[in-house]
């Protein structure tokens, strides 16, 4: 088959081409670029803890450890009291304060490898620089057999056809270039979404943001902080908002939220932000407990000057800065500008994100930001989304259902972020300027920071990774065999340690990506030899089932899991979303899910390449016959899943007593609906100029029907 094309080699584009190439699906990446990394040490990005264990699959873990900086903690201040503090353990077991923390401390905790079922605090996001992380994917693409990047590659035409797409580019390598799929990752103003004739409204400018990087020392290293109506410097009111991030290297982000307009910003307003803000930060923190932001009282300054006409934002680097105050004016601590700039946030979403064999990804498909939301998060999970479902289709023919269902998760998925970011702006926003929330709902200003915070830290509607409980993949679970655990069907796995066939104990993500994983719950196999367990109890029953599956399918086994009980399987996608639980080994159901994740239809034919591919056939009538198999067993008094055959019958605690189910209580049901259009009045910012189609939607084929029917003679085995 022909290889898939990339356009685009921005983080999002080289991780989807990063992820093709480790499933064996050749691809060509096209940079309209000349191929040159422009450091920008003011453009970074946050990463949450799925997006980093999927960069980390991609061979990006040891940049990500060596460029990036895990917070020690996040506090939310308002003028000079603390609202929040959250503290954060290395990698997510023990907390570590940084209040002891000398200020020339590294800022990098280490990753735990394996990080336990339980965690006495959260796992801080990853911040690195956006060259960085685009340097890393790069080196880990050039590893990788099948891979070709091409420079100076700008596309001009595409055209599709019933068995791939041709496309066209101009420059230094314009030629014709021939793929079973391509993808646009070529950012907000992509070339495959205008050729695809696809509209992108949705609201310019919804917030602006003055950005520096510094490298200077503040009274709180490691820490992360949002400051909101910050004392003014000499006590001159207060008001706006701003953030400070940790880099490595003694560096940090400094991000002012703008007042609304269009005024530039100049050299001297945002020199004079950056004094106010360091200075006020420094004297409060001097002013002894109870009265500094470094002393855990948490006061602080922000702007101190607005945007004012002129040129636009400081370009310079090695600008140095610093001086004692007079009697009534803060000193200013050294620090060293590296970077400067202003960042605008849009709120755009695509009409569609799939056009026949043509697919959009990243922010060619989605802009947002705002309230702490990054783009790159959601770019990279369009990418894992999109790169195991293109892999199936390339190695085995694909459904309409499997290729439509990218759209169906990521969009209804980014349309609900946009939707809470919407809903949430004017309250956060213009709510607090007028003060009148403050006078109708007590302690609205602390649960505004909570909001806020939510969405920089990746929690709640703001934040949290989605669900995709309402996905055309899900499986119709027999409710008689289902069970209820500590993650909804649809939503990311808990990362657990889990133990592999090969003996490895390892994290559940780090398996993620290649096939269905299946899960059995069976606490008390630790202290056991893999040598006996491997054969006992329901594990040659569950590894038989698991060869029979459709797609491929890796059996894990976890001690325990958040809310389940003993003998509880999970069957998770490759993308780390919860498909169903069970308890037992239940052969019928197991196809059943395999056969919804491929996108299998109840009209489908398993041998014709669409519905599974070759050997499809085959693999049916083996479930039927293991299945039939297991029926006799168990008709003959033996092989039910409850005999004592070792730990997976009957759990044992080291001390010789049997254990009791895991304990846990399960998540409350999400309401997942999303409106497949943008808010009200989404379509007023739009530009004519640059997006041009049609509105037409296209409803794609749900694909819920499944061959579970065909495996299924009297009900499964083990029930």
């Amino acid at each position: 088959m022909d290889p898939v094309i990339v356009v685009g080699a921005g983080p999002v584009g080289l991780a989807l081409a990063l992820s093709l190439a480790r499933l064996d699906v050749p691809c060509v990446v096209l940079d309209e670029a000349p191929g040159a990394i422009d450091p920008r040490p003011a453009r970074t990005v946050v990463l949450r803890p799925d997006t980093t264990a999927f960069l980390e699959r991609l061979g990006c873990g040891p940049a990500l450890d060596s460029a990036g900086t895990r917070w020690t903690a996040w506090r939310s201040v308002r003028r000079r009291r603390l609202l929040e503090r959250v503290e954060f353990g290395a990698g997510g077991t023990v907390p570590v304060s940084s209040a002891s923390s000398p200020a020339s401390a590294s800022p990098v905790p280490p990753v735990s490898a394996v990080p336990p079922v339980s965690s006495v605090a959260p796992v801080s996001p990853v911040h690195v620089p956006q060259h960085a992380l685009t340097r890393a994917l790069r080196t880990a693409l050039a590893a990788q057999p099948g891979v070709r990047i091409v420079a100076g590659s700008r596309l001009d035409e595409l055209r599709q056809d019933e068995y791939g797409v041709s496309a066209h580019t101009r420059g230094a390598n314009g030629a014709w270039w021939r793929a079973s799929y391509l993808v646009g990752c070529d950012g907000p103003r992509s070339t495959v979404r205008k050729l695809l004739e696809i509209r992108f409204p949705g609201r310019t400018a919804v917030e602006r943001h003055a950005v520096a990087a510094l490298r200077t020392e503040l009274p709180w290293p490691g820490e992360a902080l949002l400051h909101r109506s910050p004392a003014r410097q000499g006590g001159g009111g207060s008001g706006g908002e701003v953030t400070a991030r940790p880099l490595p290297g003694g560096v940090w982000r400094l991000d002012w939220l703008l007042p609304p307009g269009r005024d530039l910003v100049t050299p001297d307003a945002l020199v004079a932000r950056i004094r106010d803000s360091l200075a006020v930060w420094t004297a409060e923190a001097g002013a002894g407990p109870g009265a500094g932001i470094g002393s855990g009282a948490d006061a602080g300054a922000g702007p101190g000057a607005g945007p004012g006409a002129g040129a636009g934002p400081v370009r310079g680097s090695d600008r140095k800065g610093g001086g004692r105050g007079g009697p009534h004016v803060p000193a200013v601590p050294p620090y060293e500008l590296l970077d400067t700039g202003v960042h605008t946030v849009h709120h755009r979403l695509a009409r569609r994100w799939r056009r026949g064999r043509a697919f959009l990804a990243g922010d060619a498909a989605h802009l947002l930001g705002a309230l702490g939301t990054q783009g790159l998060d959601e770019g990279l999970r369009d990418a894992e989304n999109l790169a195991w479902k293109l892999a199936l289709a390339w190695h085995q023919g694909a459904s309409e259902a499997l290729l439509d269902s990218y759209q169906a998760e990521r969009r209804d998925a980014v349309t609900a972020r946009l939707r809470a970011a919407d809903r949430a702006l004017p309250l956060l926003r213009d709510g607090e300027r007028g003060g009148r929330w403050r006078a109708v709902l007590p302690g609205a200003a602390r649960g505004h920071t909570a909001m806020l915070t939510d969405g920089h830290l990746g929690r709640g509607p703001l934040g949290a990774p989605p669900a995709y409980a309402r996905s055309p993949l899900a499986p119709a679970v027999d409710p008689s065999c289902a069970m209820t655990v500590g993650t909804q069907v649809g939503a990311p796995v808990a990362d657990v340690p889990v133990t592999a066939s090969d003996g490895a104990q390892v994290p559940l993500r780090t398996r993620l990506g290649r096939g269905l994983l299946v899960v059995l719950v069976a606490p008390g196999t630790g202290v056991w030899d893999r040598r006996h367990w491997k054969s006992a109890g329901l594990m040659p029953r569950l590894s038989k089932t698991v060869d029979a599956l459709p797609m491929p399918a890796e059996v894990l086994v976890a001690e325990s899991y958040p809310g389940a009980v003993a003998h509880t399987v999970l069957v998770v996608r490759p993308d780390g979303h919860l498909v169903a639980a069970m308890g037992g080994v239940r052969p019928a159901e197991l196809y059943a899910c395999a056969e919804a994740v491929r996108g299998g239809g109840a009209g489908s034919d398993p041998g014709d390449g669409v519905g599974g591919g070759p050997g499809g056939a085959g693999r049916a009538e083996a479930a039927v016959a293991f299945e039939g198999a297991e029926r006799s067993r168990a008709g003959n008094g033996s092989g039910n899943g409850t005999a004592s055959e070792g730990p997976f019958a009957h759990p044992a605690r080291p001390d010789g007593e049997p254990s009791g189910p895991a304990e846990g209580a399960a998540s409350p049901q999400a309401d997942s609906h999303t409106d497949r259009d943008m808010a009200r009045g989404a379509d007023r910012g739009t530009d004519r100029g640059t997006d041009r189609g049609t509105d037409r939607e296209v409803a794609g084929d749900a694909g819920r029907g499944v061959t579970e029917a065909e495996v299924r003679s009297g009900g499964g085995a083990g029930r």
